[in-house]
């Protein structure tokens, strides 16, 4: 595409500039330009599979050498952010290799600095596996470095949320995951909506460290975005009294913090999860401490707050995936996702699934 592309337009209008754009995890044709030859990439990635290449044509080469003015790479959220700008542009949802330029040009602008200047992006391919989108909408917000992610130390008491919360302000929280591990420290997965990007991400980090409270961003962490968030909590045999409620809240900034405010210091939260969908409202699930002697005072508060909320202590998944059987010594906590297919397994492909 860029070798056919490039020599057209180099031969109507020689002073526009042709850049060519790839995968961060695929830059075939960046390292080849860069080594002036040919070159084979161990490794591919395959999340933009359209341009997935571990070695560049050598008629494509030749001709880029002669028209490509430069290539630049992105990661895989800053693909993610484009397919999003595309979508919210023109209603049209662009696979990865699709929207590579889009996201190309984002970059390449900010990169240079460049202004009142005519930019054409090519958005070649629209065959999206549906299941991908899910992958896309979470990680688009960190592609537009509109969302960080935080791990943070925080004291295992009650009121301690609520004293986290105040010191992130008024920012939106998108996400929020806690389980209770020991009466010293609790951690904290947190994700926090950004306005001003990596700026004000900073000055956040900036903050909560001068609040002692211990920090390790995560925006960029790779095992973290695809895995530990989702992974926060599991069952702990050591949580005494807990019962569980889910709640549900009008989502708006600052919405988190009233509803912590509300819950007040009463009874110490031994589990939280928390993910701002983008929906009207915030849903919550939390663990509280509750003596069985208090368990009747804890509704009529329940009632008090306004808020709709159901009780799940008896929920049968609460005990499989979140609360630890007595008996139990050691515990081993995992989650699959199976998807059902057919053709796998011995026998020429019998069942699958």
């Amino acid at each position: 595409l860029i070798a056919g592309v490039g020599a057209y337009i180099k031969y109507l209008r020689p002073e526009t500039k042709i850049i060519g754009v790839e995968p961060e995890d695929a830059a075939g044709m960046a390292e080849a330009l860069r080594k002036n030859r040919r070159v084979v990439l161990e490794n591919v990635g395959i999340f933009a599979d359209g341009v997935a290449v571990k070695q560049v044509g050598r008629e494509t080469f030749r001709i880029a050498k002669l028209c490509v003015d430069d290539v630049i790479c992105v990661t895989t959220d800053e693909i993610c952010a484009a397919i999003k700008d595309i979508f919210d542009d023109t209603r049209s949802i662009m696979e990865p290799a699709g929207a590579l330029a889009v996201a190309g040009m984002k970059k390449y602008v900010a990169k240079k600095q460049i202004e009142d200047k005519t930019l054409v992006v090519i958005n070649s391919g629209a065959n999206m596996n549906f299941d991908r989108l899910r992958h896309v909408s979470e990680r688009a917000e960190l592609g537009e470095k509109r969302e960080a992610l935080f791990a943070v130390t925080i004291p295992e008491r009650p009121g301690s949320f609520r004293t986290f919360c105040k010191t992130i302000g008024k920012r939106g929280i998108t996400e929020f995951n806690y389980r209770y591990s020991d009466d010293n420290d609790a951690q904290v997965f947190a994700g926090v909506k950004l306005v001003n990007g990596l700026k004000e991400k900073e000055e956040l980090l900036q903050k909560l460290k001068a609040n002692d409270y211990p920090v390790v961003d995560m925006t960029d962490n790779e095992m973290a975005k695809n895995h530990v968030r989702y992974m926060v909590g599991g069952r702990f045999p050591n949580v005494s009294n807990e019962v569980l409620y889910r709640f549900q809240f009008p989502e708006r900034p600052g919405a988190l913090l009233d509803f912590l405010t509300r819950i007040g210091k009463r009874w110490n939260i031994s589990l939280f999860h928390y993910r701002n969908h983008g929906a009207a409202y915030g849903r919550v699930l939390v663990g509280l401490q509750t003596p069985a002697d208090e368990r009747k005072e804890l509704v009529s508060y329940m009632d008090k707050l306004g808020y709709r909320y159901w009780e799940e202590t008896e929920n049968p998944v609460s005990y499989t995936h979140l609360r630890a059987h007595e008996t139990a010594s050691f515990i081993s906590y995992a989650v699959f996702c199976l998807k059902r297919g057919g053709g796998g397994g011995g026998g020429g492909g019998g069942g699958g699934g």
